[in-house]
């Protein structure tokens, strides 16, 4: 059952900016917290950025985004976002939205892949030179 539907991705050149949306699917569903991971063939899926949706809105960025995305949601906690900005050919890959619905100890590792159990289909952004 899709829980997680993301939307927004696409092909931009170097320097160019998108966004990506996360819409909660139900509307009894809440999340502690959120995240958006990518994964390009043949490499494991990495962390890009987390927040803690059900608790301080803290939000934490992996170091190669930092300064470049921000991560957001939207006042009625149903939709989270992913601005890209600067984009650079190796942001090219499949990014996806995950959700978990309890956060222990958040702030100590916020992107770790395990903490999600809940993942969106996927939506491929691709940046060209």
């Amino acid at each position: 059952q899709v829980q997680l539907m993301e939307s927004g991705g696409g092909s931009v050149q170097t320097g160019g900016s998108l966004r990506l949306s996360c819409a909660v699917a139900r509307v009894t569903d809440s999340f502690d917290c959120m995240a958006w991971f990518r994964q390009v063939p043949g490499k494991e899926r990495e962390g890009v950025a987390a927040m803690w949706t059900g608790g301080t809105g803290s939000k934490h960025y992996a170091d190669p985004v930092k300064g470049r995305f921000t991560i957001s949601q939207d006042n009625s906690k149903k939709t989270l976002f992913l601005q890209m900005n600067s984009l650079k050919p190796e942001d090219t890959a499949m990014f996806y939205c995950a959700a978990a619905e309890t956060c222990p100890l958040f702030a100590r590792t916020p992107l770790a892949l395990d903490r999600y159990h809940i993942w969106g289909q996927g939506a491929q952004v691709t940046v060209s030179s």
